[in-house]
Order: C-alpha cells, then sequence, then structure tokens
C-alpha cells in the first residue's frame, strides 16, 4: 500500500513537471510569436512611412513640373509687347525650379538618412544577392517583392532552355517591367527610381544587365565541367597538404634526432657561479617540448588553411571558407592596417627622439667643457657642472616624453588615462621618501659642502667622502667601514668638513688633544713639554708652531691643551694617535705624572707615579 502510495505521489510529480515544462513552451513560443510580430509591425511601419516620403516627393516633383509647362506655354504666347507680363511669368518660373531644386535636395537628404537605417530586402540567387528592394507595389511590401522576384529568377536559372537575350525591360502604364517571354520577373516604378535617384529606365536597364549576368554566371559555375574542375582542385589540395604534412613530420623528426645527438655541444648546463639552473637533459627535455609544440602549431594551421581553400573552390560553400579565412586573416589585417595608419605617428616620434637625443648630447659637450675648466661661467662652479646637466637631460627626456604622448598608440583612450593616472598615485605614494632624499641632494650638491675625497663629519660618524649621489652619501671611516648616510638626513643636520678648512688655510687645520698635569708643574714647562712631544709627531707642521691653552684647573690637576696644525687631514686618526704615545714618553722622560685620568695621591715623600724606566734615568 505504501509502495502503491509512493509510486502514485512519483506520477503525480512527474506530470506536474511535464505540464508545467509545456507551459512554458506554449509561453516562449507565444512570446516569440509575439516579438517576432512586433517586428514585423514595426518594419511596415518603416515602410509606410518611406512609401509616403517618396510619394509625397513624387507628387511635389509632378506637381512643379505641370506648373512649368503651364508656364512655358504661356511664355509662348505673351506677345513681344507685354514685356512686364513675361517678365513676371519668367520670375515665377524661376522661383518654382528655385523651390524644386530646394524640395529636391530636402527629399534626398531625408532619403539619405532613411538609407543609414533602411537595409532593404535582398533578392537572392543561391546565396547570391543580385539587388535589395526598398519600395512596395500595390499590396506588395519590399519582403513579399523581394521573396517574388527572387522565385522567379531561380526559375530563369533552373530552365535548361534559358535564354538571356529575353531579358527585356518594357514600358508599361506608370512603371518599366522586366519580362523574359510573357513572365514579368519585376516592375520598376517611379518609387524605385527615385529612392536610387536614378530614371525608371536607367535602372530597368541595370537591373537586366544583373540579371543576365548572374544567372550566366551561376549556370556556368554549376556546371558538369566546372564541377569536375572543382572534384580535381580539392584532389590536388588534398594531395599537396598530404605532402606538406608529410615534410612537416619528416623535418620534425630530423631535428629532434639532431638535438639529441647534438645534445652535449649545444646543450650545456646552463649555470651561474657553480649554480646550475638546468642541466643538459632539463634543457633538451625543454627543447623538445618546444619543437612538438612548433609541428603541433603547424599541422593545425595546415589543416585550418586546408578546410576553408577546399570550401572556397565550391560556391555553396564559398562563404564558409571565406568566413573561416577571416578568423585567420582578419586580425593580422587589422594589424597590418593600424601599423600603415601609425606609420606617420611613429616618423613624428623618430623625429623627436633624434632631434632631443643630438640636442642632449650638445648640452652635455657644453657641460663636460665648464666641467673641465675650458669654459667658465660667473658664479657657476665647476663640480656644479654634471649634476646640473643630469638635472637638464630628466628636464628634456620628460619635455621629449610629453611631446610623444599625443602620438602613442592609445594615448586617448580612457584605459591608457586610468592606468596612468594610476602609475602616476602608485608612483607619488610610494616614493616619497626617495623623492625627498632626491631633493636633498639637489640641494646638497648646489650647497658644495664637500666633494668627493673631503674627510667630513656627520652627527657623530666621521670618515671620508668616496660617493656623493642624488640619494645617499657614502664614507669610509679609518676603519674601512663604509657608511651609508641618506641626503635627507646629511640636509637635516650638521656637517663637519675638515677638508675644506685645510685647503683654504695655508697653515693648515688644527687638530687638538687635552691633557691633566699637577698644580706642581709650572706653566711654562709644562707649554714645552707638550710642544716638545707635539714636534716629535711625523706630519705635525713646525710652522706654524703648535700652541697649548689652559681649559680649566680641576680638583686634582691642570686641563692642558696642545694645538698643532696638519695637512693631511685624511691621516687625522694615526697623528692624534702618535701624539698621545709622543706626549706620554715626554712626560715620562722629564719625571712628569700626567693625571688624567685623575687619581688621589698622598704626598709624604712617595715615588711619583712615572713608568720605573725613567725613574732610573
Amino acid at each position: 500500500m505504501i509502495m502503491h502510495n509512493q509510486q502514485k505521489h512519483l506520477c503525480q510529480t512527474n506530470f506536474k513537471m511535464l505540464l508545467l515544462l509545456l507551459l512554458s513552451a506554449i509561453s516562449f513560443i507565444s512570446h516569440s510569436q509575439e516579438a517576432d510580430s512586433l517586428e514585423q509591425n514595426e518594419q511596415l511601419k518603416k515602410v509606410e512611412q518611406l512609401q509616403q516620403l517618396l510619394q509625397k516627393t513624387q507628387q511635389n516633383q509632378y506637381v512643379d513640373s505641370l506648373r512649368k509647362m503651364e508656364l512655358l506655354d504661356q511664355i509662348s504666347h505673351v506677345k513681344e509687347s507685354e514685356k512686364l507680363k513675361r517678365d513676371k511669368l519668367l520670375q515665377e518660373l524661376e522661383k518654382i525650379e528655385i523651390a524644386e531644386t530646394a524640395s529636391k535636395a530636402q527629399s534626398r537628404a531625408k532619403i539619405e538618412r532613411l538609407k543609414q537605417t533602411e537595409k532593404g530586402t535582398p533578392v537572392i540567387l543561391l546565396r547570391d544577392t543580385l539587388f535589395s528592394v526598398y519600395t512596395k507595389v500595390g499590396a506588395l511590401i519590399p519582403k513579399e517583392r523581394a521573396k517574388n522576384i527572387s522565385q522567379k529568377i531561380t526559375d530563369l536559372y533552373e530552365d535548361d532552355f534559358f535564354e538571356p537575350e529575353k531579358i527585356i525591360a518594357q514600358p508599361w502604364e506608370n512603371s518599366i517591367d522586366i519580362t523574359y517571354g510573357d513572365l514579368v520577373i519585376m516592375s520598376v516604378s517611379d518609387l524605385d527610381a527615385l529612392w536610387f535617384d536614378q530614371t525608371k529606365q536607367e535602372l530597368a536597364e541595370i537591373y537586366v544587365k544583373i540579371l543576365k549576368d548572374t544567372i550566366l554566371k551561376q549556370k556556368a559555375e554549376n556546371s558538369i565541367e566546372k564541377l569536375l574542375v572543382r572534384i580535381g582542385l580539392v584532389f590536388l589540395v588534398v594531395v599537396v597538404f598530404s605532402l606538406l604534412l608529410v615534410g612537416i613530420n619528416k623535418l620534425y623528426t630530423r631535428v629532434r634526432n639532431l638535438l639529441i645527438a647534438q645534445k652535449k655541444h649545444w646543450l650545456e648546463n646552463l649555470t651561474y657561479k657553480n649554480y646550475v639552473f638546468l642541466t643538459s637533459a632539463q634543457k633538451l627535455n625543454v627543447a623538445l617540448v618546444v619543437l612538438k609544440g612548433i609541428k603541433t602549431f603547424f599541422i593545425l594551421l595546415l589543416f585550418y588553411l586546408a578546410i576553408p581553400l577546399v570550401f572556397s573552390i565550391f560556391p555553396f560553400t564559398q562563404t564558409w571558407g571565406e568566413q573561416l579565412f577571416g578568423y585567420i586573416w582578419l586580425p593580422f589585417k587589422s594589424i597590418f592596417s593600424a601599423i600603415f595608419n601609425y606609420l606617420p605617428n611613429l616618423f613624428s616620434i623618430l623625429v623627436i627622439y633624434f632631434v632631443m637625443k643630438y640636442f642632449i648630447r650638445l648640452v652635455k659637450y657644453i657641460f663636460s667643457e665648464i666641467e673641465l675648466g675650458k669654459l667658465e661661467l660667473s658664479g657657476f662652479h665647476k663640480d656644479w657642472a654634471m649634476p646640473t646637466f643630469s638635472l637638464v637631460k630628466i628636464l628634456l627626456y620628460a619635455f621629449m616624453f610629453i611631446l610623444m604622448f599625443p602620438h602613442l598608440p592609445g594615448s586617448d583612450s580612457p584605459i591608457f588615462k586610468g592606468v596612468s593616472v594610476f602609475m602616476g598615485i602608485l608612483f607619488s605614494l610610494g616614493s616619497s621618501s626617495a623623492i625627498s632624499n632626491m631633493v636633498a641632494g639637489l640641494v646638497i650638491t648646489y650647497m658644495r659642502p664637500f666633494k668627493i675625497g673631503d674627510q667630513i663629519k656627520i652627527g657623530d660618524m666621521t670618515g671620508v667622502v668616496i660617493e656623493k649621489n642624488m640619494l645617499v652619501t657614502r664614507l669610509k671611516t679609518t676603519k674601512n667601514e663604509e657608511i651609508t648616510i641618506p641626503n635627507s638626513t646629511v640636509l637635516s643636520g650638521n656637517t663637519t668638513n675638515y677638508s675644506v678648512y685645510a685647503q683654504a688655510q695655508e697653515e693648515g687645520l688644527i687638530i687638538s688633544t687635552k691633557v691633566g698635569i699637577g698644580y706642581e708643574l709650572s706653566w711654562s714647562e709644562a707649554q714645552q713639554t707638550l710642544i716638545e712631544a707635539a714636534l716629535r709627531t711625523p706630519l705635525v707642521l713646525a710652522e706654524p708652531q703648535p700652541f697649548v691653552f689652559q681649559t680649566s684647573h680641576d680638583d686634582f690637576y691642570i686641563t692642558y691643551e696642545i694645538n698643532v696644525y696638519v695637512k693631511e687631514v685624511t691621516k687625522k686618526a694615526g697623528i692624534l694617535s702618535t701624539l698621545h704615545k709622543n706626549i706620554q714618553e715626554v712626560f715620562n722622560e722629564k719625571g712628569i705624572e700626567l693625571l688624567s685620568p685623575h687619581f688621589v695621591a698622598q704626598r709624604d715623600g712617595n715615588t711619583p707615579i712615572v713608568p720605573q724606566e725613567y725613574q732610573q734615568k
């Protein structure tokens, strides 16, 4: 019982689903029919509008022609003595002609606007479009007219005893009929002629020629002889492409075997500093994969070219062949066309580039002459030359890019502009510190606080300048350490340049050190002792003579400062070290205690604090 109820429920569910699908299909069909009906009604409205416009134009021309004939008749009967009346009629005739010309131009403009939207209905013979029909005749709309004409032309094509000279154009009441014997193929009305801006007779003769040529052409194209020739061409294409396929396979096999045989000579290990990126075997595998991919590509291309070529041999498949071949040719055609159309812009870019290139060379030559001292400018230092050239070069390149930008492909597209703005924002946000260092480097260049080779002190870091660029300054310390300092830090702090003072003053740079000596030693003896120690130091100048200052009276000793002149600024640390050694030796030789760092001693006859070897002396 339960199984029976389940089956019953399942049947009811399936029936409901089937009913729902049926209703959906009916609804879809009705909507499709309704859409087709609406489209057909819209097409009929357009046809009616077109018909009304053409009829109105024709009526205006007819009325104007009747009035002109009437005026010409009146003018011919006017007597020579009635000159005033004659002039009046001529003026009216001229106005009618002017109005007729304006009306024709206005109607022509309306028809041209309609041509841009109205496609017309094509008259077809075996998928070959002969011409299009735009107007109706009587109750037949363009679609029905084209269908009837196409059917009659097809009947003539299928007639084995077709005689093309029987297709003629015959005048008939308000139209010209194109007939074949007793068969009226089509009628050319005044509206048809007006649509194409021709007379009925001219348009009818054009249609007669099209009909004769097309039917004869199609008969010739579809004859037994042509069919046999096409079959032979297909066989030839198959043979040629088969040979090409065999050639591709043989060439692939030969190249593959050659790669395997010459693996050791052609495919060596790809290494960098003893690290192997790709072994010879791996390179061989990659080469074989690439070779197989090339082979597959050419085989697919061969088949893709063979299929449209075979299709193009037969008339009824020519459109397929053209479409398939267009998938390959059209992209290449568009690329070549774009390149050809871009040549004027490319030429402009090349001209801008070469002009700017040689102008930059001229500017570089001028700044090189300034750097070498051959060209002197008032207030412009030699060491400014190349940094200034670098700045000018950047500005010139930026100006060159501005000139080139309108000529770049896609420069006016919104995508190109959006990417440019996006890259500009990224550059601005991501390079703020770098830009600040570049600006600081530029300011430092023109401030000239130091140059390459100078010994300087920036903050608590002392060393010789070994590099100075737009972003950083590099120092080399006495311990051969390389210190990199951002230019923004250099600009925001104090910089001491020892080399500048040594060059600016003939006596050299003053360096000093402090010594603590007891109160028992007289000033003159302390002065002489310190000067003697200084003069023993190599690279310390005798002239100007070293001098001594008392800098402070401390609790246990007097602080003396010995000042000496040196010119070898880069050896400052070594000179100070030797000076300290000589001070210690001279003071020990004379039995004088050095009290720095200070210490406390009771003076009750104990031994002075000097080295033992000096005490024995």
